[in-house]
Formats: structure tokens, C-alpha cells, sequence
């Protein structure tokens, strides 16, 4: 088996930098550059990428040993039928570490063809930091590093309003651009760099906020020897993911043309509210995750593939999509529905082992983000209660008992939630307190659910009956009863 450089595949073409990319992890590399080395291959996009380690730990030994390259693969389910790619990715140009490399890294900001700024530093990574200094090479704080990259972009060619850049934070943040220009402001001002390169930041650039979704699993571990043997390579930063993909881009004609990913069958958007494509995400996809840990794992499965297999769970999850939630989003049917038949399709896939327990974190607060709105829309428009929700919440509170069929549950969240539902149960199984005194006071935590879950008539006692249905019978038989 060979290794993996461009020597031993025979690329020797250098493309011109066209984009900096800050991070180096499996979600870019299987999203990103997935989506360039597309433009490479089916447009005249012709840009490299140079990939900038935000962080101090680590090198990217390997991605310099392999100059960049690395084969991603794909795996999914489209019209019920399992799909497969892999492909080698060779648009990383340069690795480089500002760590150790500082000058190296200044430079990229007089790259005459640089027009792109990505990056993933997780939720975290969006951050301001005044203890960073201009003197520090580099400062803590991705934002810092990157006001030091405009400035020195700024400053070499003298402020040349078309030298500018589009910036596409992929940060799961709302209005994760917007956030990324306010620090970088911030930082001017606290460096004293001066009004005329803040002027630049906000005319010359353009801050894009974006919305991303792909699930990816990492380094193959089960099948790496399998995909590596039938490469011929040895590739230690094999990835990978899911077939589906989705970016949404709030941006311009102007960027939509520079990138031209309309004219391949990437799945991009360029919109002027990110709002609607978020909402659905939040809404319809980690809402069926949610809704549907407890009642899997309840029902003996531990994998979301499992669920999709299981006729009634998938048949419950199915039923609270379509029935319950799409109805309370204000989008057309054409564009639910098919969003909706797009997450169930990823959910089959047999490839990623999606375990119920990865989803269950903190499970209480993801319930009041991306299933309580759905309960108040319904509750509003019909004036009735979404029955599969509630069921889905009635298991949420048996699976907070930390315990089911005599085995303990690994409960991850909030110490204060855990402590409260433990001591909860206690008094309601010691028959301290009734069941509907017990239903009652766990609705009535504020600090869990954000409100007062009492105020919708009619909740605590559905509640109730399906809790104790799913403690005598079990998810299955109530599951085929449930009404």
C-alpha cells in the first residue's frame, strides 16, 4: 500500500489561494472543501485552499505529510436506496500552524487572489478576548488572528476597497458573520487601528452569515482497512460522512456568482433570511431527534438507523412530522415535506452509527428549543394538544428516572435537572406525592422548561395517562394504542 502525497497520486499543479480556512477538522474538511474541490472539478472556480490551525494544540502532522490530501466518504440513502462515493480532495494547498509559522501566516494576507474566509471553531471559538494584544503572535482568540490578517491585508495594499473579502463563518451560532464582524471591530478599537480600517472591514468585506448541515462520523474505523486496500493508499485522515448536504448563504448576486455553485448540483442557497431554513432545521430535524431518544431507547433500540427499522417507532416519528410539527411552520407544504422526507432518508442510513445516547445530552434543554415551540403553535392554532409530542415528552420524564426495565440509564445534563428529576421520581414512587401532584410540580419547573408547562389545559393529565401507559406496558404496546 502506498502512501498518500501528491508525488505518489501525480498532482503536481499548484492552484492560486483563494481562500483561507481556519480549522482543519472532519466537518470542513468532509463540507467545505468537499464543495471546492467540486467547484475545481466541474467549474473554472481553479482556488486553493490554505488551511490556518486556529488553535495551539496539535499540528496537522499528518495533513502536512499527506501535502493536503485525503479521500472522504460518502454514504447515504436517497428514494430508499443506499448511495456511495469516494473522492480524493486535493484542493489544500498549505498547512500552516501561527504558532510556529507567524510570518508564513501574515503573508497569506498579501495573496493578490484571496477572496474567501472560512472557518469552524465551534460555538466557542466566537469569542473576544481583551487580554489578546496586537503584540502577540498570535493572540488566543480565533476573531484576534483574524483582525490581524485583515490589518496586514489593509495595510499591504493601502486599503484597496476591491482587495476585500467575503467572509463565511460555518460556526453553529445565529448570525454566526455578524457576530464575527462585531469582535473584529471590537478589536480595532481596542488596538487602536484606526477608523479607516474599520471603514474598510464593513465596505470592502462582506460578512455572510450561514447555516450548515452535514452529519459527519470522522475516521471510518470499522471499514478504514477495507476502503484503504481498495484505494491502494494509506490514508490516515480518511473521513466520513453522510451523502446529504445543505449550505445556506446570506449573501448577495455578487458572491453567488464568484462562487458558482449554481452551476453544479450542490445543494447551496443564497437567501436574504436564513431564519426559515434554521427554523425547519431546528424544527423538524433536531426536534425528531429529540422527540425520539427516549422513546427509542425506551423501546430497546440504541441506534437512530435502529429506529428507522423499528415499524412503530419510525411510524411515531413519521406521524409527529408530519401531523404535528410541519403544520405550525408557515413554509409551503412542497418545501417541508420535502425537507422532512430528506431527514427521514438520513436517518436510514445503515452506515452512520448514530447512537440515541450521543443525542440524549441534555436532552431537557434541547426539548424547550426545538420541541416546546412546536407544542405552543399547535396548542395556539388548534386548541388542542400535538399527542405524539406529549407522548414524546411523557418518555422523556420515564427516561429521566435514570432507570427502566431494572437498568440504569447514563443520564447526561445539568446537575440541578438531574438532582431534581432523581428526587422527583423518589417522592412519587415513595408515594409522597400522587402522580398528578408528581406531574404537576415537574411541568411547573421554570428553570428546566423555561415557563410554567401548566398553563396548557389539558397537559399534565395527558401526560400522566401516557406515563403511567408507558411504565405498565412499555413503549410497544402503548405505541400501537396511542391516541
Amino acid at each position: 500500500m502506498k502512501a498518500l502525497n501528491r508525488s505518489t497520486v501525480g498532482i503536481t499543479e499548484q492552484l492560486p489561494l483563494k481562500i483561507v480556512q481556519f480549522g482543519g477538522g472532519n466537518f470542513l474538511r468532509a463540507f467545505v472543501d468537499w464543495m471546492i474541490q467540486i467547484l475545481n472539478e466541474q467549474t473554472g472556480f481553479n482556488g486553493g485552499i490554505a488551511l490556518v490551525k486556529p488553535t495551539a494544540g496539535g499540528d496537522y502532522a499528518a495533513l502536512r505529510a499527506q501535502e493536503g490530501l485525503y479521500h472522504l466518504v460518502l454514504d447515504g440513502v436517497s428514494a430508499g436506496k443506499h448511495i456511495s462515493d469516494i473522492k480524493l480532495i486535493s484542493c489544500v494547498q498549505k498547512i500552516i500552524n501561527p504558532y510556529t509559522e507567524w510570518d508564513a501566516y501574515l503573508d497569506l494576507a498579501k495573496e493578490a487572489e484571496l477572496r474567501f474566509i472560512v472557518s469552524n471553531t465551534t460555538e466557542s471559538g466566537i469569542r473576544f478576548n481583551s487580554s489578546d494584544l496586537f503584540e502577540d503572535h498570535p493572540p488566543k482568540e480565533f476573531p484576534a488572528k483574524l483582525t490581524q490578517l485583515l490589518y496586514q491585508r489593509f495595510e499591504h495594499f493601502r486599503g484597496d476597497p476591491t482587495k476585500g473579502c467575503f467572509l463565511l463563518p460555518c460556526e453553529l451560532i445565529v448570525d454566526n458573520a455578524e457576530a464575527l464582524r462585531v469582535l473584529i471591530l471590537r478589536y480595532a478599537d481596542l488596538w487602536n487601528l484606526g477608523e479607516d480600517f474599520k471603514h474598510w472591514i464593513n465596505t470592502a468585506n462582506a460578512f455572510c452569515n450561514t447555516l450548515v448541515d452535514r452529519i459527519v462520523s470522522g475516521y471510518p474505523e470499522a471499514r478504514a482497512s477495507e476502503i484503504q486496500s481498495e484505494l491502494g493508499f494509506e490514508d490516515q485522515l480518511l473521513v466520513a460522512g453522510e451523502y446529504y448536504h445543505s449550505w445556506v448563504i446570506q449573501g448577495t448576486e455578487e458572491i453567488r456568482q464568484e462562487l458558482g455553485f449554481h452551476q453544479t448540483d450542490l445543494n447551496v442557497q443564497f437567501a436574504d433570511d436564513l431564519t426559515p431554513f434554521r427554523e425547519m432545521k431546528v424544527r423538524i430535524l433536531n426536534g425528531a431527534h429529540t422527540a425520539v431518544v427516549p422513546v427509542g431507547y425506551l423501546a430497546g433500540l440504541r441506534y437512530v438507523h435502529e429506529v428507522m427499522d423499528h415499524e412503530l417507532v419510525c411510524g411515531f416519528i413519521e406521524t409527529l412530522l408530519s401531523t404535528e410539527v410541519i403544520p405550525t411552520l408557515d413554509y409551503p407544504d412542497s418545501t417541508t415535506k420535502k425537507f422532512m422526507a430528506d431527514v427521514l432518508d438520513r436517518f436510514r442510513n445503515p452506515v452512520l452509527e448514530h447512537q440515541l445516547m450521543s443525542i440524549a445530552l441534555n436532552s431537557t434543554s434541547k426539548f424547550v428549543s426545538r420541541l416546546l415551540p412546536t407544542l405552543r403553535t399547535y396548542y395556539l392554532r388548534k386548541n388542542s394538544l400535538p399527542k405524539h409530542l406529549v407522548y414524546g415528552l411523557a418518555a422523556l420524564i420515564v427516561f429521566y428516572r435514570g432507570e427502566f426495565d431494572n437498568k440504569p440509564i447514563e443520564l447526561k445534563d445539568n446537575e440541578q435537572v438531574l438532582t431534581f428529576f432523581s428526587t422527583s421520581w423518589a417522592r412519587y414512587e415513595s408515594k409522597e406525592l400522587s402522580g398528578r401532584e408528581f406531574i404537576h410540580s415537574v411541568l411547573a419547573n421554570e428553570d428546566i422548561w423555561g415557563e410554567d408547562l401548566n398553563s396548557f389545559e389539558g397537559l399534565a393529565e395527558l401526560i400522566l395517562k401516557y406515563l403511567e401507559l408507558i411504565q405498565a406496558k412499555g413503549i410497544k404496546d402503548t405505541l400501537e394504542n396511542l391516541d
